[in-house]
């Protein structure tokens, strides 16, 4: 994991009044997508580490407290290698498991030559949400400023599952998911899942 350096801080964003896209005034629909937020959704935590283990891994730790606290289940938990094919199978077939709507992993963001978390996690993506990133990114630059540039944080959708793929360090995850995931991952899952049983 050597994403480790990136800082956190307490900035909070929220907004009312999306329609099915995160915009606009309330509607019909809104009130269908509010419902989904109250949805307890079954998390997979991954850790992207070739140093730690599961007893040494605060960032993991964190990411399941705070989950754990917005009334969500952690029905997985995982450390695996700084490795292209072992985070690309994991995430796969974590997000085949039918207890499973919600991925987060931490680690393997970075620019070192291990972090590969973005480019084994991208392939798997039906549709990315960039969103994420940005807004990530953004929040993180009033702590550690420029310094953001290096923190690829990213997102997206598999098959009716959020990934999210946060920075190795307690403070990223911290940053990420009281900010972003918490906030939206139930609103996100609703919408994908509508959408995948409207394919169907």
């Amino acid at each position: 994991m050597s994403d480790d350096e990136h800082g956190g801080h307490d900035h909070h964003d929220h907004h009312d009044g999306r329609d099915h896209d995160g915009h606009g005034d309330e509607t019909e629909h809104d009130h269908e997508h509010h419902q989904h937020d109250e949805h307890h959704l079954g998390v997979a935590v991954v850790t992207v580490s070739s140093s730690r283990t599961l007893d040494d891994d605060p960032s993991g730790d964190r990411i399941e407290a705070l989950l754990t606290d917005a009334g969500h289940e952690v029905v997985v938990r995982e450390l695996i290698a700084d490795e292209y094919d072992s985070v690309q199978g994991t995430v796969d077939r974590l997000t085949d498991r039918d207890d499973v709507e919600l991925v987060v992993t931490t680690g393997g963001t970075g620019v070192t030559p291990d972090d590969v978390t973005v480019e084994a996690v991208e392939p798997l993506l039906d549709k990315r949400l960039p969103g994420f990133g940005e807004l990530f990114r953004r929040f993180s630059s009033d702590e550690i400023g420029t310094r953001t540039i290096a923190t690829r944080a990213m997102a997206g959708i598999d098959e009716g599952v959020l990934v999210c793929c946060l920075p190795g360090s307690e403070a990223a995850v911290r940053l990420g998911v009281a900010e972003l995931v918490v906030p939206e991952a139930p609103h996100l899952v609703g919408l994908a899942r509508r959408e995948d049983r409207a394919d169907g």
